[in-house]
C-alpha cells in the first residue's frame, strides 16, 4: 500500500511537538497511557449505552519490554479503532479522537452523565516520536472482526493496512531510536525506569497498568477516597513516603469540591520547614492531577505566597489543559480552586489553633514569620485572611496569645492593643516607657521579630481596637487634668535647649516625660521611623545611607535626677553637660541601642565620680 502523507501543517506540528511542546522526553509513557486509558473508558460508555456488559476485571493496559529488538509496546484492550479512525485520528495530528467521542456523546445523551475522557488535543500520541524513530499500531475496534495497522516513521507519512489481531483493543509498538550522546533511549526498555515513569505519572490510572504480569499502579488514589476509606493515619503515611518527611504533620485536610470546578485535594500543614525552605531553591506549590494523571509537581499557582508551606495534591477533571497538558491554561478554573483552597487553609488553622493550641504553637514556630510576611508582601491585602493566624508574647500570659485572645481579656477601661518592640523579652519587660500600661495592669505584647513592627503598623487595628506602640506619647492613659509636666517643662525650656545643644546633634529635642515613674530617662523618638525600624536598616546589605530616627531624649521631672541636673545648669553648666551626655548614654542602654564609643561612657563616668 502506497504511504500517504500528513499534510503540510500536520508535518509542521509534529516536528514542532517533537522539539519544542513537551518539555521531558519521558512524558510520551503518561501520553499513551492516557489514550489507552481513553480508550478503556470509551469502551465502558458504549457498552452501557447499548445495554451491554463489560467484565471491568478483565479490562487493562500492558506494556511489553523487547530489549533485544528495542521495542516498547503499550497495550489495551479498550475500544480500538477502525482503519477509517485510524486514518482520521492518527493522520491528521491535532485532532482528537477523544475529543470527538466526548463531544458526540454530550449531545446523543443528555441525561447520561458526564464522562470522563483525559486526551482532548490529538497530539498527545505523536510524543512516541520523540523516543522513537518508527510507530506501529495495530488496532481492533469493538464489535468489529478485523484489524489494521498504522505505522509511520514520522514527518515522511505513514501506511494503514489490514492486520491480525486476536482481541478487541490498540497496541502501540515503538521502535525505540539509536543511543547517542546525551541521549540513553535505552534506559525505556529497562523496567526499574518504566516502574519509575507509571508511579511518577499515571499511578492513579483507574485500570491496572501491567508490566509483563506485574500491575504497577495503585489505580485508587487516597485522595478520591472518603474518610470511612482512608484514615488520618493512613493519610498521614501517605504524607510521609510522598513527601520524604520523618515528622507528622500537623493538619490534614481533606476536600470534596463540586460545583462550578470539580476537585478533590489533599493536604498537609507539616510541623517543621524542609531543610531548603528558606533558600532560593525551594519550590512550593502542589502536585497537581488531572483526572488521576499528575500534570504538574509544583503548581505553584495554587498557593498564595503566605501559605507556600503547605504540601499535598489537588485532582481536577475540570481544568483545561494547554495542548501538551504539562501547563495549564491561566484561566477561571484555575482561579476558583486556588481561592477554594486559601480559604480552607485559613479555616483549618483557625480550627487548629482553637482546637488544639500545642499544635498550633508548634506549627507557628517554624512558620508564624510565613505569614507575616505574607501579610506585608501583600502590602496589607491579605489582612483579613492572615490577621487570626498571627501570634505574639502576651505579657500576661507568659506565652504567645492571638489578637482575639488578646482583647477577648482587655479590661473595659483599656482603650488601645499595646505593644513593644526590641530584641528580646527580657528587656522589653522592662522598658522605661512602659511603665504606665504595666501600672494600669494591661497587658502588653512583647515583639521580637525583626518583622513585627512593620506587621503592627499594616495591621493598624484589631477589631474596633487600634494597636498602639508604647513608644507613643499618647498611651490614653495619662492623667489629661494634670498640668504639672507641661509647667516644668517651660519654666525649665533654657535648660532643655541647653541639654540638646550639648548633644551635638544626637537628639533633635530633649523634654520631660509625661510616662516615667521610677526611671530618670528614656529614648523616645518623633516622626515615623522608629529605633526598631532604624535597627533593622542599618541591618541591609548596603546600608550606608542609614534611614535614622528622630532621637527625643525624655526625662523624668519627679526623679532626684532631674534636680540635680537643674542644680548643675544653675550653678555649673559644664557639669550639666556631662549629665547630659551621661543621661543619654543611659537613655541608649536601656532602649537596647549600641552605644557607638563605649570608651567615652566609660570615662564620663570616672570624671563625675572624682
Amino acid at each position: 500500500m502506497a504511504k500517504k502523507q500528513f499534510k503540510a501543517e500536520s508535518k509542521r506540528l509534529l516536528g514542532l511537538m517533537i522539539n519544542s511542546i513537551y518539555t521531558h522526553k519521558e512524558i510520551f509513557l503518561r501520553e499513551l497511557i492516557s489514550n489507552s486509558s481513553d480508550a478503556i473508558d470509551k469502551l465502558c460508555y458504549l457498552s452501557l449505552a447499548e445495554g451491554k456488559s463489560v467484565d471491568r476485571s478483565e479490562l487493562y493496559i500492558r506494556i511489553l519490554l523487547d530489549e533485544e529488538n528495542r521495542t516498547l509496546t503499550v497495550s489495551d484492550n479498550g475500544i480500538g479503532m477502525s482503519a477509517e479512525e485510524l486514518e482520521n485520528n492518527l493522520g491528521v495530528i491535532a485532532k482528537s479522537g477523544s475529543l470527538a467521542f466526548r463531544e458526540e456523546m454530550d449531545k446523543s445523551a443528555a441525561e447520561g452523565g458526564d464522562i470522563d475522557i483525559i486526551g482532548q488535543f490529538g497530539v498527545g500520541f505523536y510524543s512516541a516520536f520523540m523516543v522513537a524513530d518508527r510507530v506501529r499500531v495495530i488496532s481492533r475496534k469493538y464489535g468489529e472482526e478485523s484489524a489494521n495497522v498504522w505505522e509511520s516513521s514520522g514527518a515522511d507519512g505513514y501506511t494503514v493496512k489490514p492486520a491480525e489481531k486476536e482481541e478487541r483493543g490498540t497496541d502501540i509498538v515503538l521502535y525505540l531510536k539509536p543511543d547517542a550522546e546525551g541521549e540513553d533511549y535505552g534506559a525505556f526498555l529497562t523496567e526499574w525506569k518504566i516502574k519509575d515513569l507509571i508511579k511518577k505519572y499515571s499511578d492513579y490510572v483507574r485500570y491496572p497498568i501491567k508490566l509483563g504480569e506485574e500491575t504497577v499502579n495503585s489505580m485508587v488514589p487516597i485522595w478520591q477516597r472518603g474518610k470511612a476509606e482512608a484514615s488520618d493515619e493512613e493519610c498521614i503515611k501517605f504524607y510521609r513516603e510522598k513527601f520524604y518527611d520523618q515528622t507528622d504533620p500537623v493538619r490534614v485536610i481533606r476536600v470534596n469540591a463540586e460545583g462550578t470546578v470539580s476537585y478533590r485535594a489533599l493536604l498537609f500543614v507539616p510541623a517543621k520547614a524542609p531543610y531548603d525552605y528558606y533558600s532560593r531553591d525551594y519550590r512550593a506549590g502542589l502536585q497537581l492531577y488531572a483526572s488521576g494523571v499528575m500534570i504538574m509537581d509544583k503548581c505553584e499557582d495554587l498557593l498564595p505566597e503566605c501559605f507556600r508551606f503547605v504540601r499535598g495534591v489537588v485532582d481536577s477533571p475540570d481544568l483545561s489543559l494547554n495542548i501538551s497538558r504539562e501547563m495549564l491554561q491561566h484561566d477561571r478554573q484555575l482561579k476558583v480552586i486556588a481561592s477554594s483552597l486559601e480559604k480552607r487553609i485559613k479555616n483549618e488553622l483557625a480550627k487548629l489553633m482553637t482546637e488544639d493550641a500545642d499544635k498550633y504553637a508548634e506549627f507557628y514556630k517554624t512558620f508564624g514569620l510565613q505569614l507575616k510576611y505574607g501579610l506585608l508582601n501583600g502590602f496589607g491585602a491579605n489582612r483579613e485572611l492572615l490577621q487570626d493566624l498571627l501570634m505574639f508574647y502576651s505579657s500576661a500570659k507568659e506565652k504567645p496569645v492571638s489578637l482575639s485572645e488578646y482583647t477577648a481579656d482587655m479590661p473595659e477601661d483599656q482603650k488601645y492593643i499595646y505593644y513593644a518592640c526590641g530584641e528580646s523579652i527580657a528587656r522589653l519587660s522592662s522598658l522605661p516607657q512602659a511603665e504606665p500600661v504595666r501600672e494600669k495592669g494591661y497587658a502588653i505584647l512583647y515583639l521580637t521579630d525583626e518583622v513585627d513592627e512593620f506587621v503592627m503598623n499594616m495591621l493598624g487595628s484589631y477589631g474596633e481596637k487600634e494597636l498602639r506602640n508604647v513608644n507613643a506619647d499618647d498611651l490614653g492613659i495619662e492623667d489629661a487634668g494634670d498640668g504639672r509636666t507641661e509647667e516644668l517643662e517651660k519654666a525649665n525650656e533654657e535648660m532643655l535647649g541647653f541639654l540638646k545643644d550639648s548633644l551635638d546633634g544626637s537628639v533633635a529635642a530633649v523634654k520631660l516625660s509625661k510616662k516615667l515613674k521610677t526611671y530618670p530617662v528614656y529614648l523616645g523618638v518623633q516622626g515615623d521611623i522608629t529605633l526598631e525600624m532604624e535597627k533593622y536598616f542599618s541591618s541591609l546589605p548596603g546600608s550606608e545611607n542609614k534611614v535614622k530616627a528622630e532621637r527625643v531624649l525624655e526625662l523624668n521631672p519627679s526623679h532626684p535626677v532631674f534636680e540635680a541636673l537643674v542644680r548643675a545648669y544653675a550653678s555649673d553648666k559644664d557639669k550639666a553637660a556631662k549629665y547630659a551626655r551621661l543621661l543619654y548614654f543611659q537613655a541608649m542602654l536601656y532602649a537596647g541601642v549600641e552605644i557607638s564609643d563605649p570608651s567615652a561612657y566609660a570615662q564620663l563616668i570616672c570624671e563625675l565620680m572624682t
